[in-house]
């Protein structure tokens, strides 16, 4: 009986296995998001590491975490490095171009991985469409571990937690910008209708006998 017992076990053990390795060997999860604010600006949210400090869905879910940056302010060269009781890791900003940024993001802890970032941004009317992906290489841990979680719905459900705090900062950013703009217009203009005053007081002043 314990013989079969045993057998029975193997044999499910080898299914699992068998199931486990068939399992799709690489993964991409997306999530995009509209904001009403002009692609520079929404660009300049993912291109500076400084800046995620303010919107990334993971800065506040860590706890007792070290951040150090390196390498280039901001764009291509720019690193960010973590540690925190729940995960260790690095990015790397590999591309900086207007319509896209390519990031290498490391982990080491507590698991081991190698994955790319990439937001992608297309103008759409006054706003910006961005689009957030990551992909990255399943090893058999990581097959086994999505059998049991919904890596698309945990993930993604994080990128769409970001994407709404980038664009709540973006809007706020955009109309800061937009008033300021408008006051420094509204300025100009008051100026310039002062400076034809007086000019034009100064020529009555002139012809006055």
């Amino acid at each position: 009986m314990a013989k079969k017992i045993l057998i029975a076990l193997g044999a499910v053990v080898v299914l699992l296995v068998v199931i486990i390795a068939v399992q799709p060997a690489a993964f991409t999860i997306e999530r995009s998001a509209t904001i009403n604010a002009p692609p520079q600006i929404v660009f300049s949210q993912v291109n500076d590491f400084h800046k995620w400090l303010a919107w990334s869905p993971w800065e506040k879910s860590l706890t007792d975490v070290k951040q150090t940056y390196s390498g280039n302010e901001s764009g291509v060269g720019a690193k960010y490095a973590w540690t925190s009781k729940e995960s260790d890791g690095n990015m790397a900003i590999e591309e900086s171009k207007p319509e896209r940024i390519s990031i290498a993001l490391n982990f080491t802890k507590p698991f081991e991985a190698a994955n790319k970032a990439i937001f992608d941004f297309k103008p759409e009317g006054a706003g910006t469409t961005v689009k957030w992906s990551m992909t990255g290489a399943r090893n058999f841990m990581s097959k086994a571990a999505g059998l049991v979680m919904d890596m698309d719905k945990m993930v993604g459900g994080d990128f769409e937690k970001g994407l709404a705090s980038m664009k709540t900062i973006a809007e706020a950013e955009a109309a800061s910008s937009a008033a300021a703009a408008a006051a420094a217009q509204a300025a100009e203009a008051k100026a310039g209708a002062e400076a034809a005053a007086a000019a034009a007081a100064a020529v009555t002043d002139a012809g006055t006998p």
